[in-house]
């Protein structure tokens, strides 16, 4: 991301019982494991909806079905030491494929060639403050839902 640069993004929301599928990360300038669902930024000329079904093929190469936009959030963040700021279309959906459930992990591939780790993550952790949720927002949309 450019600084001074608003960012459109969209992730999808998939739920297992009381987890949530999420992405997780790292921050080494605050040494901080956190979490997110999967998506990406929105493309020009591609609708939100779109990017979210073209995210989770290119990610976990996983179809969806049932998208739903579940709400809109304004993110204002730091990461790795630089300011950021995203406006989040939250959606949640169904895989098709039902193993994905069943799983642990799911193994996801970056743009940039690099792999990361999606695991089932209780809503409790986050609400209990063990882990952060982000972005700032969803775990309260979610909630409400």
């Amino acid at each position: 991301m450019r600084p001074s640069q608003v960012r459109a993004i969209a992730i999808c929301v998939f739920r297992r019982q009381e987890s949530i599928l999420v992405f997780e990360g790292h921050d080494t300038t605050k040494r901080q494991t956190f979490y997110r669902p999967l998506g990406g930024t929105i493309e020009f000329g591609e609708l939100s909806r779109q990017t979210v079904i073209r995210e989770i093929r290119e990610e976990i190469d996983a179809g969806i079905t049932n998208l739903r936009l579940i709400g809109t959030l304004e993110n204002l963040f730091t990461f790795e030491g630089q300011p950021g700021h995203e406006i989040v279309l939250v959606y949640e959906a169904d895989f098709t494929d039902m193993t994905l459930y069943h799983r642990t992990l799911i193994v996801g591939q970056e743009d940039d060639g690099g792999h990361f780790n999606a695991l089932w993550k209780p809503l409790a952790d986050f609400a209990s403050g063990q882990s952060p949720l982000y972005p700032d927002g969803l775990l309260e949309l979610l909630l409400t839902e």
